[in-house]
């Protein structure tokens, strides 16, 4: 049967970020083992996000914006602003720490923030590898448009379509956005899928489905999404993990040892600073 999955709801001064994974029903769907959606909100001047530096290891952070833009900063020199429609694919590997914060020129007038950011938890054989980052801009991104609907491949494959993120895993990560009437199948070349409804009235299978939720379909379950009204959905999945992930805090990894590692590598300031936004932190939780 369908599962629909109720994520727990952050709300940090005027904007709402709804946690989807992990929860009981779902530790990981495919390599995805964190699925955050962001907004929708609007900022009033000299307001925006300001996540300070911190730290990451084990994993993959995906962004992925349908209004707003953010400012990516890292231990390795990286400057981006990522805008509607772009990818930022930050590999954590062994060890990387970052920011993420509301550009000046946003901050300049009233401004709307909305998209999902998602960590892919690296397969064993590269939970070690090297940090990098990598920026797609949105011409960059394979994408359909047909009988109403407008899909985007953000990262894996599907559809028949490649994105040019580098993957880890067989993944599956598709933007949907559907106008009302239009129908689309989830693909089914993927071992596990779920679904995100970020806005707009819909059915899957002709069953009504909650906005603001993740839903899982059953295995080999046709899938077939139709929109009652405008709809902004975000499609993940691939192939199971290969083995057991633990988490915590910005960790993900195999083994507790490595995630203890970090802690310490965090307190004693091993993951390098940040050029550009190197005057503050978030300190490692006491707990």
């Amino acid at each position: 049967m369908t599962t629909i999955i109720s994520p727990r709801v952050h709300d940090l001064g005027g904007f709402q970020v709804r946690r989807a994974v992990p929860t009981l029903e779902a530790r990981s769907v495919g390599p995805f083992v964190f699925v955050d959606h962001m907004g929708p909100a609007v900022f009033a001047p000299g307001r925006g996000i300001d996540v300070r530096p911190h730290p990451h290891i084990g994993l993959a952070t995906v962004t992925f914006l349908w209004s707003g833009a953010i400012g990516h900063r890292d231990t390795l020199g990286s400057d981006q602003v990522i805008r509607p429609g772009d990818v930022n694919w930050m590999t954590a590997g062994r060890g990387i720490a970052h920011s993420e914060r509301t550009p000046p020129r946003e901050r300049e007038h009233d401004h709307p923030l909305h998209g999902m950011q998602t960590w892919v938890a690296l397969p064993k054989d590269h939970e070690e590898t090297a940090p990098a980052f990598h920026h797609f801009s949105a011409a960059q991104l394979p994408q359909q448009r047909r009988d109403g609907a407008w899909l985007r491949v953000i990262a894996g494959r599907a559809y028949g379509e490649e994105s040019p993120v580098r993957v880890f895993a067989d993944t599956l990560n598709v933007a949907i956005d559907l106008e009302p009437g239009a129908e689309i199948d989830l693909d089914t070349t993927h071992a596990e899928r779920a679904l995100y409804l970020l806005e707009g009235d819909a059915q899957l299978d002709g069953v009504d489905i909650p906005v603001q939720h993740l839903v899982v379909p059953e295995p080999g379950a046709r899938g077939r999404l139709r929109a009652k009204t405008p709809v902004k959905a975000m499609l993940m999945g691939g192939e199971p993990l290969d083995g057991r992930r633990h988490l915590w805090w910005n960790f993900v990894s195999s083994s507790k040892e490595r995630i203890e590692q970090a802690k310490e590598d965090w307190r004693e300031g091993r993951f390098g600073t940040i050029p550009g936004d190197d005057q503050e932190f978030i300190p490692l939780p006491e707990r």
